[in-house]
């Protein structure tokens, strides 16, 4: 069981967003997982500009880290994404990996895999971006289990309580991860977007040819 921890925040060690998804990580670590963690800020990763060649060849022109990003996110079973609250967002460095995933959400390419979401926040916000970065996984294909999200302003000390959150989260997710725990309104989630993106990479079958080619070979739901 392998789960990846990638933290949105730009504020490497001093960063609170770590402390939670190292939190859910840990609390995975002792239900049994392998654990990695990574900072996107510490990744070169260009933005989008939106060329859909990757909807063609499968592959992104641009020379940076996102490749083997990505690559540690298809060998995961389990996936927390974590980012403070940047003016009601996730942090400019995390979007510009996930801007960057749109032929993954048209081959749902999570699919089979679980996830979950932290955040912090200075005044508010925190529960909103979770619920985004929770969002963003269940659209790319793969089952959410949660969220972990604090605002600190008022009260600094809120990060501890949060932390055992985050761990008890990281132990729940290794659970499902393990027992293939299944969400039904979530299954209907996951069959609608299939069928939407059958439809749209069928409609574009001769310029996307890589697309067409990935759901082929799958059999229909």
């Amino acid at each position: 069981m392998r789960i990846l921890g990638i933290n949105g925040s730009p504020r490497g060690a001093a960063s609170r967003t770590r402390r939670l998804v190292e939190a859910v990580l840990q609390g995975a670590a002792a239900a049994g997982a392998e654990t990695e963690y990574l900072d996107i800020a510490d990744r070169k990763i260009r933005p989008c500009t939106g060329c859909t060649l990757c909807y063609r060849t499968g592959e992104c022109p641009k020379v940076d880290d996102f490749a083997a990003v990505y690559e540690k996110m298809l060998a995961a079973d389990a996936i927390v994404l974590g980012s403070p609250n940047y003016i009601d967002n996730v942090s400019a460095q995390l979007k510009l990996l996930l801007d960057r995933m749109a032929d993954a959400i048209h081959c749902q390419q999570f699919a089979g895999k679980y996830g979950c979401a932290v955040s912090t926040a200075g005044g508010s916000g925190a529960d909103e971006v979770a619920a985004y970065l929770n969002q963003t996984l269940r659209v790319l294909g793969a089952t959410t289990i949660g969220a972990v999200g604090v605002v600190l302003g008022p009260d600094p000390d809120a990060l501890f309580p949060a932390e055992e959150r985050a761990y008890r989260l990281g132990t729940n997710l290794a659970a499902a991860v393990s027992e293939g725990r299944r969400y039904p309104e979530q299954e209907a989630f996951h069959k609608g977007m299939e069928e939407r993106m059958r439809f749209l990479v069928e409609a574009n079958k001769d310029e996307w040819k890589h697309e067409y080619d990935c759901w082929a070979g799958r059999p229909e739901a």
